[in-house]
């Protein structure tokens, strides 16, 4: 199973970040709906859906990370 992050959206295309660090870009409408940027998205054979629990994970890790950077010490 191949796991992307949502970059950015381009027009009716997603640009989704591979695992490797390299970038594709795939028709919105082949996407599930209500994505936004930074989602964690995962692909099997046939499908791809929104992978919910990982997109928390990811957004918290990043909301923490901002905060040690911004807090002054």
């Amino acid at each position: 199973m191949k796991k992307f992050t949502v970059d950015r959206f381009e027009g009716a295309f997603a640009v989704l970040e591979c695992e490797n660090g390299s970038f594709v870009e795939m028709e919105r409408s082949a996407l599930p709906k209500n994505l936004r940027e930074g989602d964690i998205i995962r692909f099997d054979a046939n499908s791809c859906f929104l992978s919910e629990d990982e997109t928390v994970r990811r957004r918290q890790k990043m909301q923490t990370l901002m905060e040690k950077l911004f807090t002054d010490d």
